[in-house]
């Protein structure tokens, strides 16, 4: 989510369609979050298939974007409830499946995208099966929520240096500091409320910044391929990396966090 350095004439009804938009998605991601099983996971194979088919058309590998999307759809189909689940399995066949891509389209952009779409839709799906993983999962998408709200509206209310200008001018570090902020709250927030680990509330603060990492990266991407979006399906919003940009780097790294966790706790 793009933070604004300024609020412009005609943007108020534009900010109420985008708060519109994003309630609707935020509540579409915690039902499916809430049931886990198959409504999780069918939700989680049409986010990974709408990155993979936007990171085609970013990166001029538009070609052979429905060979991407069938590769990746075998590893999400294994991740399937009614398949092997959430495996190393799983993992491998996303390293086999980006294999199989790079060898066909004899380009690595289109097989970058393979992980990029595959890790973090495996690593929601895990965090939802551990111990707690409501709380862990809801915890992860709040905090690139928290990111991209702060950011958004810090950086139209102060303004100031912009963070990244070649990238994306409309950002800024009082927008960084503004969704760091936001987030630590929230997930102090649901450290006193809901009991999640305090270690976690401290990872909270580098994994904003991350979050916001995330979203330059897509940043590069567009203003490399001459694009405003990512896509049109989300109003107001763009495509569906417009929308989890932050979540893409953030949910792995929160997956490797809660594995090692959990395999510390076992030796």
């Amino acid at each position: 989510m793009d933070d604004r350095a300024g609020t412009k004439p005609g943007k108020a009804s534009e900010l109420q369609k985008r708060i519109i938009v994003g309630v609707l998605l935020i509540a579409v991601a915690l039902l499916a979050g809430y049931f886990g099983g198959i409504l999780m996971w069918l939700l989680v194979v049409l986010m990974a298939l709408g990155i993979m088919s936007e990171w085609a058309r970013l990166t001029g590998r538009d070609n052979n974007r429905l060979l991407a999307m069938y590769a990746l759809s075998v590893p999400l189909a294994i991740m399937s409830p009614w398949a092997a689940g959430v495996s190393f399995l799983a993992l491998g066949l996303i390293m086999g499946a980006a294999m199989f891509v790079a060898v066909f389209d004899r380009s690595a952009k289109l097989a970058a995208g393979v992980f990029y779409a595959g890790l973090p839709a495996l690593a929601i799906l895990y965090l939802r099966d551990i111990e707690n993983g409501i709380l862990i999962m809801l915890w992860t998408l709040a905090l690139v929520w928290a990111t991209d709200i702060g950011a958004y509206f810090s950086g139209r209310a102060i303004g100031g240096p912009k963070l990244a200008p070649q990238i994306s001018p409309n950002k800024t570090w009082a927008g960084l500091i503004g969704g760091v902020a936001l987030t630590t709250v929230v997930s102090f927030v649901l450290h006193v409320y809901w009991g999640l680990p305090f270690y976690l509330v401290l990872l909270s603060m580098p994994l904003a910044v991350l979050a916001q990492m995330g979203d330059l990266f897509e940043s590069w991407l567009k203003r490399k391929a001459g694009a405003k979006d990512s896509g049109t399906i989300f109003p107001g919003h763009g495509g569906v990396m417009d929308r989890l940009d932050g979540l893409i780097p953030v949910a792995p790294v929160v997956a490797m966090v809660m594995l090692a966790n959990s395999l510390s706790a076992l030796s």
